[in-house]
């Protein structure tokens, strides 16, 4: 297989996107690149990504392969579990603590630090809109994210993320109130939960 057609390869696996990292991992210039880049149409879609020209970026998924320790949370991660009807206002992540959050907030993405214990606990692959597949919290640590930074949000998004997991039947509340238990909010939470028993 030549070049060419391993970078078309990887197009294809990335659902229409070709990123700088995983060309110079695979061993190919960035000539080559490049030149696969004009050959086939594609546009830049942020630094090192690349997509074809039928593929609508994904923002999300951008960010996500740009920066894996990112954990999407906060709005983003309940828009994409399904506790928001209407999109987030702003792109929230989490990452490890230590980990330099500088470039992402320059994007204007909202960046919370973690400590390790917590910082992967509920993380799950959920797939956007689009298609592709990013890593953010589950709709448990979501409810407990929003119950612990209850000030940061506004009382509807709050009211709307936190009755939306309430009515949902997959809820798993066991794994609930062990999240509660590890972020020590377990008494707040306790009071919905007992709402619902």
């Amino acid at each position: 297989m030549n070049k060419f057609e391993q970078m078309s390869m990887m197009v294809q696996s990335n659902n229409g996107y070709l990123f700088t990292s995983e060309v110079e991992k695979a061993g190919i210039s960035r000539t080559y690149m490049l030149r696969y880049v004009k050959e086939n149409g594609m546009e830049q879609a942020s630094h090192g990504v690349y997509v074809t020209e039928d593929t609508w970026p994904d923002q999300l998924f951008i960010i996500q392969k740009s920066n894996p320790k990112v954990i999407f949370s906060g709005e983003t991660a309940a828009y994409l579990n399904g506790l928001m009807e209407r999109e987030y206002s702003e792109i929230c992540v989490c990452v490890p603590s230590g980990h330099n959050g500088a470039r992402l907030r320059e994007k204007g993405i909202v960046v919370r630090q973690e400590n390790a214990a917590i910082y992967g606990m509920g993380a799950s692959e959920i797939t956007t809109n689009y298609g592709n597949v990013v890593r953010a919290y589950n709709k448990e640590r979501c409810f407990c994210d929003f119950v612990k930074n209850r000030s940061k949000y506004e009382v509807q998004t709050y009211q709307t993320a936190v009755k939306s997991y309430m009515r949902r039947n997959d809820k798993d509340l066991s794994l609930l109130i062990g999240y509660a238990d590890a972020l020590k909010i377990r008494d707040e939470v306790m009071k919905y939960v007992e709402v619902l028993v």
